[in-house]
């Protein structure tokens, strides 16, 4: 609770800071009725080769954190109570090149590609989210949320069809659970929201422990 206390609790003068554009992310976070602004800055998320979903997630959610952070106007900077970040992987492991980390498809043909894949099989979705001083390099909470997603089996013609609406496009694994990609999926082991961008359970335990709700 001393964390708590020194950070200030959230409220509409003192926010939490969402470095992220991702519009999913808001909305989980306004859904639990969490006082937020967003500030987010672009960062490369390219894979490293031979790197793990852990540490690539891990990398990646602390070069948010610190692009953020870094360019975090004053006034804002002064009155946030924390800042939170967030990345989320599709990691497929049934394929012949085995564990493959599939972010957002560069083009429609990998789109395809990756739903193809996904078809007919369970693969897992990644969220890693990191909670944090506005004013220091302190981290306060980093946790991982892992959530098994089986797709059903379609054919080639059906994964055509659902990357052509577009929805899948900008999103890692390229579909949307919460979309008209929710019509490929047919389980849903762990936390829904953590397909969607963002661990709403998990995201409100730590900010209760940290003291900012």
């Amino acid at each position: 609770m001393q964390i708590g206390r020194e950070l200030g609790r959230l409220d509409e003068a003192h926010p939490l800071v969402l470095g992220s554009a991702s519009p999913r992310r808001r909305e989980i976070l306004a859904s639990l009725g969490i006082p937020h602004v967003v500030f987010a800055a672009a960062i490369n998320e390219d894979v490293v080769v031979g790197e793990t979903a852990d540490a690539y997630l891990a990398r990646v959610v602390r070069a948010k954190l610190t692009a953020a952070r870094s360019a975090l106007p004053a006034d804002l900077r002064a009155r946030a109570s924390a800042i939170l970040v967030a990345d989320t992987s599709v990691i497929a492991s049934d394929g012949p090149e085995g564990e493959a980390i599939l972010g957002k498809p560069a083009s429609s043909h990998e789109a395809v590609r990756m739903i193809v894949r996904l078809a007919g099989a369970t693969h897992e979705v990644h969220t890693r989210f990191a909670v944090a001083s506005v004013r220091d390099e302190t981290f306060l909470h980093e946790e991982t949320v892992r959530t098994k997603v089986t797709f059903r089996a379609i054919t080639k013609a059906r994964a055509v069809a659902y990357v052509d609406t577009g929805e899948g496009l900008d999103k890692a694994g390229g579909y949307a659970a919460q979309g008209m990609g929710g019509a490929l999926v047919s389980r849903i082991d762990g936390s829904y929201s953590n397909v969607v961008g963002l661990p709403a359970c998990e995201v409100s335990v730590a900010l209760e422990r940290l003291g900012l709700l």
